[in-house]
Formats: structure tokens, sequence, C-alpha cells
């Protein structure tokens, strides 16, 4: 991996100027809370108020009818923290998440859009938003069901992070210092082995605008 390449790369895609995969609904909801916001905050390092913030992507949904309740809560079948996960078919999974684990929804649009870049067999397609009787808001989104063949060997993990400039900070969690990403929890729940190969389902991403954005 070129550090060079993927940080001018991936200043395009978060800035929304670049592709990646399924990207465009991510980017065109990341784009209209930077210009409602007001411009300059993600370079400056600025968080939004999340509570605002949420008002203003609930505008968004309404404008373009991306509420979505198309899950049949019947096919669950695990939650953590920070989401909630359903089968949709034999091949693709949905999952519910409220961004607790993000300062902002732009953080969490971050997170997704680094997710497809770096792993896009697990790429996140944004199928919408959900909002719960307790006027939770959720965004909806689908991913490749991963049927392992076998337990994830962390020190594969490791190796594969290192090759590609990440280092292990502690327990499973990276960093790559050029690229100012941060990248934690990757534990064998979260990256899942099948046929020998690395399938990484859960990705928690943030990053230090000081570092990316310079």
């Amino acid at each position: 991996m070129n550090s060079k390449n993927t940080k001018h790369e991936l200043q395009n895609i978060l800035s929304g100027k670049g592709k990646v995969s399924y990207g465009e609904p991510i980017q065109a909801a990341a784009r209209y809370l930077r210009e409602s916001l007001g411009a300059g905050k993600k370079t400056q390092g600025n968080e939004p108020d999340k509570t605002e913030e949420t008002e203003r992507l609930v505008d968004y949904v309404n404008m373009h009818n991306l509420w979505n309740c198309d899950i049949n809560f019947g096919l669950f079948i695990s939650a953590g923290a920070e989401q909630r996960v359903f089968i949709k078919n034999t091949q693709k999974v949905l999952k519910l998440n409220d961004t607790i684990y993000y300062q902002s929804w732009s953080d969490y649009f971050d997170n997704l859009l680094l997710n497809n870049y770096f792993f896009p067999d697990t790429a996140y397609n944004l199928v919408g938003f959900y909002k719960s009787e307790k006027d939770i808001v959720y965004a909806l989104v689908e991913q490749n069901y991963v049927a392992t063949t076998q337990i994830t060997d962390l020190s594969q993990v490791k190796l594969f992070l290192e090759n590609n400039g990440f280092i292990n900070t502690r327990n499973n969690d990276y960093y790559h210092p050029y690229l100012g990403i941060i990248l934690e929890d990757l534990h064998d729940e979260n990256v899942l082995t099948a046929n020998d190969m690395l399938y990484f389902i859960d990705t928690v991403f943030y990053i230090k605008p000081e570092i990316l954005w310079h």
C-alpha cells in the first residue's frame, strides 16, 4: 500500500469527490450534513452538536423518503452495544446502528466509507434509516453474509494490518500513523475467517483530522 496515494484517495472519498464501493448514498448524506451545519468542520476537526446533527439528518431522510422498515425482526441474530444484526437472505445481513460509538453522524459515515475502501468484500450499503418507537434514529446498512469455516487467528489479523502500515497499539486496536486512522475492536467476532481469508465485518474507524487532512 502506497501511503501517500492512499491518503490522497481517502481525502477525496471523505470529501465526496472520490468513488468507493456503495459510496454515493453515504457521501450524499454526509455532504448534506456538512453543508447544512457549515463548511470546514471536517477539515478543522470541529465536531458538530450531535442533537442538531440528528435533526438535520431527519430533515434529509424526510426530503428523500429514506425511512426503511423492510426488516424482518424475527430474523434477529446478534446485537452489540452499537448495533443489531438481522438475516436478510442467504447472502446478506442487515444492521441497525444508532452511532453510539461515534461523537457525530459524520464520524459514522466516515467509518462506513473507510470500511468500504479498505475492506470492499464486506462493504456497507446504506439502504436507509429507521426510527424506533423511542424516536432513536438508526442507519440501516446491508452487508455480505460471511459463512465462517474456522476460528479467526488474531495473529494473522495483526500480520495483515502491520503489512498495510497499521501498528498494534493495545489488545485488538490499531493505528496508522501516516494516515491518522484508528481502527479498534478487531476481536474474533468482528473479523471472521472463511476459506483462510479474513473478512472484517464490524469495523470501528476513527480519524485524526489534523493528520489525515494534512
